[in-house]
């Protein structure tokens, strides 16, 4: 029988103590995660094998792990579990990103924690952090699964149903299946997790 080890499992329980602490506030995000919850308590993946990487933007994730730690309870043991997390995972830029002239290419960068290449190798659900530094913006973009953030830090988010909305350390934001969405950052950098269901 597989284990998961206790600091994954523990920024599971957290990620989802914080979108049941903050439901209330975003209607369709409990919804939304529950698939993902139902899943990782149903069984373990296997454990990922991609090694550890940084980027240039991983400069900016202590000062947005320090903001996160005086965030609402649970978000500062959520930034305490993935800051003990934070050395095996690989950050990655978006597919397709090239320098352009502007400061996105190594300005952003994500890293999965469940999910294909993952710390914990799976197809049904995908689990990851964004990390975007100061005054950048990520690109639109859609894609078919909907998705729940829990912000940590910094950042405002968009999609076509609603205008640029700052949630703040532990708020919500829910994008509907194949909803055009997009984030940007100011003086402090994004500090987020994303959860979506894509099994069946």
């Amino acid at each position: 029988m597989k284990h998961r080890d206790a600091a994954l499992q523990a920024f599971y329980d957290l990620t989802e103590t914080a979108i049941l602490r903050r439901a209330d506030t975003c209607k369709n995000a409990g919804p939304a995660a529950k698939p993902v919850f139902d899943a990782l308590r149903k069984n373990v993946g296997g454990k990922g094998s991609s090694a550890p990487e940084l980027l240039p933007v991983c400069d900016a994730l202590e000062s947005a792990l320090l903001v996160a730690s005086a965030g609402p309870a649970p978000v500062p043991e959520l930034a305490a579990t993935l800051s003990n997390l934070s050395s095996r995972l690989q950050w990655k830029r978006r597919n397709g990103s090239t320098p352009d002239g502007t400061n996105f290419h190594d300005g952003h960068a994500n890293a999965l924690i469940a999910g294909p290449g993952g710390l914990e190798e799976r197809e049904d659900v995908w689990v990851g952090i964004s990390l975007l530094a100061p005054h950048v913006r990520y690109p639109d973009h859609r894609h078919p699964p909907e998705e729940v953030y829990v912000s940590l830090a910094g950042g405002a988010w968009w999609n076509t149903n609603m205008d640029w909305t700052t949630p703040g350390p532990g708020g919500l934001i829910y994008n509907e299946p194949n909803v055009l969405h997009a984030m940007r950052t100011e003086a402090q950098p994004l500090l987020a997790i994303w959860c979506l269901w894509v099994g069946s």
